[in-house]
């Protein structure tokens, strides 16, 4: 029985401190079992025990995120691209609101600035607001400036304060208590010149709190636009569902909207409109062009009985389109889901900066307390010097890098995956992919076209060649396998298409006309005891020939060996060839007799080859590689290779239908063709060295800043103590910068 998983969208997250103490929280409730937490999609995905009830659960989930100040939503239910848009529009709105606020800030900063430091650098002061002849002044004109830059900031504050009181600080708390410092220490100073000591007119600090509001507002602005720039790729995807489609009916067709369609219905769909829904053409033909969706930048010709799908932009001619699957259902929707899914989930890499961000808060208080106390207590510098450190060990730290290193970067890649018809499903198969040491592949219509054709047909005991195709026909009417489809093309008789028995890795039996019918490899023979020492010189042949032999067998004895044949994909070489620059091994694991899977490995360059391997024995031999240590990936196309896709670090599934969520394996390649393999595996280490480059500079950026905002070259070497305006500027360029970086996935090619 698995386990229940639900999704939620949050709100009121701030900084990776944020979301560690959401995941901290929820995962610590009796009903939760695990979860999930993306700063940059705002997204936690939970999985509850065993036992627990959908309702039951996300109700104590929601209660518990609100009662630690955030909200939380079910985002199930909701049509996903109205969702989206819903989102979209909620996202412009808190953009312009940020934006609103900026110009009043910087011009009060930029003002603040000038009447506070201007006369340091020799710029000209009117001599009333000068701190030698009017302190008073100099001092209300600055108290005057900032206010208003306060308030306007004023979130820093409530939401700083509220966390801070609540046990839980966050980056709203480290702004929040270093420019409220930088305040107080002013008013004092303020209250100390109106009481007639003009001294302390140079320890007035306005300026700095004032600045760094802006300026960290400023650097808000630019992280929450590049988050959002982060997202286009899959509102890419969102954009290409109409919302409206040409409901067909007695020849005729009117505009309605997608709410209004029922499975069944006929819409009409013009040349250059956009498919609106996944289903079955039944008048026209025309060539469609799926590359967004796909990565496939050839359209495909499409006719009577073509599946269609949503998202997909007609070409040449108009199409009568019957509605398989609508809205969330959809093979577009379904892409959607899985994108977002990977998105919100967690990479191993993650590990290591969410357990950082978690106490990084708190450690960076304790320093600038232990700052102040050091500079105060054991140097001869003014207090002013103390309280300027401790303010710029605040304002420098920044916890939004290390947590939007990992999620940022794994969001665009994602997405851009997706664009290239590469569906990853989770950020583990991210990660994995770019590190894996072998890849196994299946061989029929994976290192090979899948579109095998019978090309030899040796009778025995009386039976001609019509005679047993039509009986292997009867055998495979109802199955989709390629080699099925390979007999009965070759057949010409009529049959009854009967209901067989399928025996995996082996083949088929049925009872046609009262007869025991068998087809299959030499071991259903064995297994059906059937004496196959007659076809010992033809089995050989088509061996060595590379083709599939196929026994059939009537009521025991031996009737036939057909011989079907199939075709090596034009990429396989180049794509083999290019994995094994990479360092990685590769190995074939086929269902067919071994030496024909020899012929087609020999032909490929492939030094491992295991045939005649039932689905079980794929997965045991990517166990035994495991146990040696090697990450080990398995290409497969067919239900048979679903055990071994489950057992391999990674599985890429070769898309076969419309229900992509069905599909098993960890990647879901939308193209056909091996190239989708290299394009997973470079993504992959795109990715990481992304990741990696932005948890670099994270980490970097913070050892390095904090202790140069201790005062540490000033003590050691007497150099110039960091000034708060710089390390808040710093910090708030340092998450935009991490977020710029990972957005050089989008270009990904």
């Amino acid at each position: 029985m698995s386990k229940i998983k639900f999704e939620l969208a949050i709100t009121g997250m701030h900084c990776a401190a944020c979301s560690s103490r959401i995941e901290r929280v929820v995962s610590k409730m009796a009903e939760v079992d695990s979860v999930s937490v993306s700063l940059p999609t705002n997204r936690a995905q939970v999985v509850l025990k065993d036992g627990i009830g959908k309702t039951e659960g996300v109700k104590a989930v929601i209660a518990r995120i609100e009662k630690i100040n955030f909200g939380a939503k079910l985002t199930e239910g909701e049509d996903l691209v109205q969702e989206w848009q819903k989102e979209n529009e909620l996202s412009a709105q808190s953009l312009r609101n940020q934006f609103k606020s900026l110009p009043p800030m910087i011009i009060l900063a930029l003002l603040l600035l000038y009447v506070s430091m201007g006369h340091m650098i020799g710029l000209p002061l009117p001599t009333f607001l000068t701190p030698e002849v009017s302190p008073i002044a100099f001092a209300i004109t600055q108290l005057l400036l900032v206010m208003p830059i306060m308030y306007l900031g004023k979130h820093f504050y409530k939401d700083g304060f509220s966390n801070l009181i609540q046990g839980a600080p966050n980056m709203d708390s480290l702004v929040a208590v270093g420019t409220g410092a930088a305040f107080v220490y002013s008013l004092f100073s303020f209250i100390m010149i109106l009481v007639g000591d003009s001294t302390y007119a140079m320890n007035l600090y306005f300026e700095s709190c004032g600045v760094l509001i802006a300026m960290i507002s400023i650097g808000q602005y630019m992280e929450a636009k590049s988050k959002r720039k982060a997202g286009d790729a899959i509102g890419s995807l969102m954009k290409l569902v109409p919302q409206t489609a040409r409901k067909y009916e007695n020849g005729d067709s009117r505009v309605v909207k997608l709410s209004e369609l029922e499975i069944g219905d006929k819409v009409l769909v013009q040349p250059g409109e956009r498919i609106p829904v996944d289903g079955v053409v039944i008048e026209g033909t025309s060539e469609v062009d799926q590359s967004l969706l796909t990565g496939e930048s050839i359209p495909v010709a499409v006719k009577e009985k073509s599946e269609v799908i949503a998202g997909s932009l007609n070409g040449t001619h108009p199409l009568v389109i019957e509605i398989t699957h609508l809205g969330n259902d959809t093979t577009l929707a379904q892409i959607i889901r899985l994108v977002r899914s990977a998105q919100s989930s967690k990479a191993p890499v993650a590990a290591l900066a969410d357990r950082v961000s978690f106490y990084f808060v708190p450690t960076v208080m304790v320093l600038s307390v232990l700052t102040f106390c050091a500079w105060a207590i054991f140097s001869d510098e003014p207090i002013s010097l103390a309280v300027k450190a401790m303010i710029s060990v605040l304002v420098i730290a920044c916890p939004c890098a290390m947590g939007l290193a990992t999620p940022t970067s794994i969001m665009v890649a994602t997405a851009r995956g997706a664009q290239l018809g590469v569906l990853i499903k989770n950020a583990v198969a991210l990660e994995l992919a770019g590190k894996v040491d072998v890849i196994a592949f299946d061989k029929t219509g994976t290192l090979t076209l899948g579109q095998p054709k019978v090309v030899d047909t040796i009778t025995f005991d009386g039976y001609e060649k019509e005679q047993v195709l039509a009986l292997a026909a009867n055998l495979e009417a109802r199955s989709e396998h390629p080699i099925a489809k390979a007999i009965m093309a070759a057949n010409h008789s009529d049959i009854m298409a009967i209901q067989p028995v399928v025996l995996p890795g082996l083949g088929l039996t049925g009872n046609i006309n009262g007869k025991n019918v068998a087809l299959g490899n030499a071991s259903l023979m064995l297994q059906q005891s059937v004496d196959i020492t007659v076809a010992k010189e033809a089995l050989a042949r088509m061996s060595s020939l590379a083709r599939t032999p196929l026994l059939l067998s009537v009521d025991g004895k031996l009737a036939a060996v057909i011989g079907v044949a199939d075709t090596v994909r034009p990429e396989s070489n180049k794509v083999l060839k290019a994995l094994r620059q990479l360092g990685v091994r590769t190995l074939m694991i086929s269902g067919d007799n071994k030496r024909t899977a020899r012929k087609i490995a020999d032909e490929l360059g492939i030094d491992e080859v295991y045939g005649e391997a039932l689905p079980q024995d794929k997965a045991r031999i990517i166990r035994e590689l495991q146990d040696k240590g090697l990450k080990v990936a398995m290409v497969g196309d067919g239900l048979n290779d679903a055990p071994a896709l489950a057992q391999a670090d990674v599985g890429f599934a070769v898309a076969d239908g419309v229900d992509v969520s069905a599909q098993a394996g960890d990647v879901i390649l939308m193209r056909h063709g091996l190239q989708s393999v290299l394009t997973a595996l470079r993504l992959s280490k795109a990715a990481l060295r992304n990741i990696y480059q932005n948890l670099g500079w994270a980490f970097g950026y913070n050892i390095l800043g904090i202790p140069v905002a201790m005062g540490v070259l000033h003590a050691l070497w007497g150099g110039p103590m960091l000034s708060p305006m710089i390390g808040g500027t710093a910090m708030a360029l340092s998450s935009t910068s991490v977020v710029l970086n990972a957005l050089r996935l989008r270009f990904f090619r």
